[in-house]
């Protein structure tokens, strides 16, 4: 019998909002400093009650394979057994964005 692909949990920081998305596949990627995601899980709702942050991921999200994350967005990596509900969160004002680009101009 042929395993399964595995299904990760990935998190992330973007225009001051934190994504948490489900995909099949995660690589280093072919572009320096990008984690690259893609083969997007979403829900299949079965109830009447629709989250708008899941569908507004979906819309997002509707027509791309794959995306590309700037690595120092990315806040964790996991794998998972089950799916969760893929969301997008405000963050705080308390919340700076960690680490800070580690790539400046020279000279500065």
């Amino acid at each position: 019998m042929a395993s399964k692909k595995p299904l990760f949990r990935v998190q992330f920081v973007s225009n001051g909002e934190r994504y948490e998305l489900y995909v099949r596949e995660v690589s280093q990627g072919n572009m320096f400093g990008f984690v690259e995601i893609g083969d997007f899980v979403w829900d299949t709702h079965t109830s009447l009650v629709l989250d708008p942050s899941h569908e507004k991921l979906k819309d997002e999200f509707a027509d791309v394979k794959h995306t590309y994350i700037p690595m120092h967005s990315v806040l964790r990596i996991d794998e998972v057994n089950k799916q969760g509900t893929a969301k997008i969160t405000e963050l705080s004002d308390k919340v700076t964005a960690f680490p800070s680009p580690i790539y400046t101009k020279p000279g500065k």
